[in-house]
């Protein structure tokens, strides 16, 4: 299977101070898909801009033509499935269907408690994303939905036309724990990781293509378990969280050297971040801009 290129552009520009170019720009390149992160604030960015993901992709859509668009990813530490449903809805709508929802359990970071509330244990979390994405998928493929939850209430929640896209949206639903990946093979169109994050710090490139053949067995487990082909599964890396860091956007060769790697692991979408300067980002604005034109044909 072809290799598609994605990148991720941290919303942290001013639209009309660059944030529009490079939307554009990623669809010149030729990205597959250009996504963003949908955090209220987010690590060393957190004392600088920081805008709302999506509106940010609805202003995107309205400036590209092509390219697929989502976030990586959403979750539910401060969105509720009935709000998230209608907005994603008239995303889809606005794009003219080229909306992926990337979509996760959330962590610890800013977003789990800058509503007050206390940052939830991970068993939380995930009880919390059992229920979200269920109700979730009714809210974006039924006209009609009423449900109650341990934590998830929606009256008559209506989601007249519906999504662009057929019976709704896709789902890329990131995951690595048992829960979670199960949730990826029942509702997901394409599975995200990001590799073992505590191979970070002290791991090597090496162990961490272990770790992620290790990830995508237990997908393909949990696929068998629903009775679902895992071919079926776009499996997505997004690149920067494995110990080989920036290193794969230093050359060309360093890149296919890497995607390479990844795609005989079955990886069918690597997603890599646009620069940013000073910071865990940087990198080459012409080597990126090459990788991006160049990578994928020498993969053959």
């Amino acid at each position: 299977m072809s290799l598609r290129l994605s990148t991720v552009i941290l919303p942290v520009d001013p639209w009309h101070e660059g944030g529009r170019a490079k939307w554009q720009r990623a669809e010149e390149l030729g990205f597959h898909a250009a996504y963003t992160y949908d955090h209220l604030s987010w690590r060393t960015f957190r004392d600088g801009p920081w805008f709302g993901a999506l509106p940010t992709l609805t202003a995107a859509a309205t400036a590209t033509d092509r390219l697929r668009l989502g976030t990586l990813v959403t979750s539910p530490n401060f969105r509720h499935p009935v709000t998230l449903a209608k907005e994603l809805i008239s995303l889809d709508d606005i794009s003219g269907g080229r909306i992926t929802l990337g979509i996760g359990a959330g962590g610890n970071g800013f977003d789990a408690t800058v509503l007050g509330q206390e940052a939830w244990t991970p068993k939380e979390r995930a009880d919390r994303f059992g229920e979200f994405v269920p109700l979730l998928d009714r809210l974006l493929t039924e006209g009609a939905v009423s449900q109650r939850g341990d934590f998830y209430t929606a009256e008559e929640a209506r989601n007249i036309p519906g999504c662009v896209q057929r019976p709704r949206l896709p789902f890329a639903v990131a995951a690595t724990g048992p829960r979670g990946l199960r949730l990826a093979a029942r509702y997901g169109q394409a599975w995200v990781t990001t590799g073992d994050p505590k191979l970070y710090e002290e791991g090597t490139p090496e162990q961490s293509v272990e770790a992620l053949r290790g990830q995508t067995e237990k997908l393909g487990k949990a696929c068998a378990e629903t009775g679902r082909d895992v071919a079926d599964l776009d499996k997505v890396l997004l690149t920067g969280f494995t110990p080989d860091r920036g290193r794969p956007l230093e050359s060309v060769d360093a890149f296919v050297d890497f995607a390479g790697r990844h795609r005989a692991l079955g990886f069918t979408e690597i997603v890599i971040h646009w620069p940013i300067p000073d910071s865990d980002f940087a990198a080459d604005p012409g080597v990126f801009e090459r990788i991006a034109t160049e990578a994928v044909g020498q993969l053959g």
